[in-house]
């Protein structure tokens, strides 16, 4: 099984992009974030014509997430936690995997820039909530998928100059911390696992051909619960999508799963 995660960056805006990604890659299960549009005008018959079915939790013009799959989801639930906000950034879902109920749970973590600001505030009590209620999940389902934008540099390593961040809302000492909580509870980063050194990136900006230098950041995360990390194939973050006409700023991050 073979599944993405990938920040979009509006996805009617790369709707030609992603159909011609899953046209090259064609995976079972898409994890999008940022999709940029309400529900009722998200491209539902593009997924359509390629076998997919499509859970949408979205907003108008910011933020959304949606589940884009071949495979049966199962317990859609777009109130994972309670956002002060009201901001569209959690989708979860269950899939059978080897006889074991699996919840994906679908993530747009808050960017939290300016750090003197009430958006940094927001994240930090975002992530709060989140954490514990990832504590609570961990005592009903074990099997837990978590994927996303989580707008967070998880090491001096996932970045391309560490120094320019360490006062930034995505890699500040305490938001980290939020990130290493959450593994501590009984997750491995998958990509890091399986990467001890590695050095790549999942988002480029748009400004000063921060494409062209590699001036990139690893923000984009896929987090298995412990008893699922038998099951990994592989872990691969493709970058071609990111080269192409008019891209998202995100590129996809694959895991295949056995």
């Amino acid at each position: 099984m073979k599944i993405i995660s990938w920040n979009v960056n509006s996805v009617r805006a790369r709707i030609k992009n992603i159909i011609n990604y899953i046209k090259d890659e064609n995976p079972d299960i898409l994890l999008f974030q940022e999709i940029k549009t309400q529900d009722e005008n998200f491209p539902y018959d593009d997924f359509k014509k390629f076998g997919y079915f499509s859970y949408v939790f979205g907003q108008k013009s910011y933020n959304g997430v949606a589940i884009v799959s071949k495979v049966a989801i199962k317990n859609i639930n777009k109130n994972f936690i309670k956002d002060q906000s009201n901001q569209s950034r959690i989708i979860t879902g269950e899939i059978e995997f080897k006889k074991k109920k699996v919840e994906l749970i679908n993530i747009y973590v808050p960017n939290g820039n300016p750090v003197e600001t009430e958006k940094y505030n927001y994240k930090k009590d975002w992530l709060k909530k989140f954490v514990l209620k990832i504590k609570k999940k961990l005592s009903e389902n074990s099997n837990l998928l978590i994927a996303g934008d989580f707008n967070i540099i998880p090491d001096e390593i996932d970045v391309y100059d560490f120094k320019r961040y360490e006062n930034d809302a995505l890699g500040k000492l305490e938001i980290r911390k939020k990130f290493r909580e959450l593994l501590n509870l009984g997750f491995k980063d998958i990509y890091r696992f399986k990467n001890k050194d590695k050095i790549e990136y999942t988002f480029w900006d748009y400004f000063a051909g921060s494409w062209q230098k590699n001036y990139g950041m690893r923000i984009d995360h896929f987090l298995l619960s412990n008893n699922l990390v038998e099951n990994i194939l592989s872990i691969n973050i493709n970058k071609k999508p990111r080269s192409k006409e008019k891209p998202s700023d995100h590129t996809p991050i694959e895991l295949i799963i056995n």
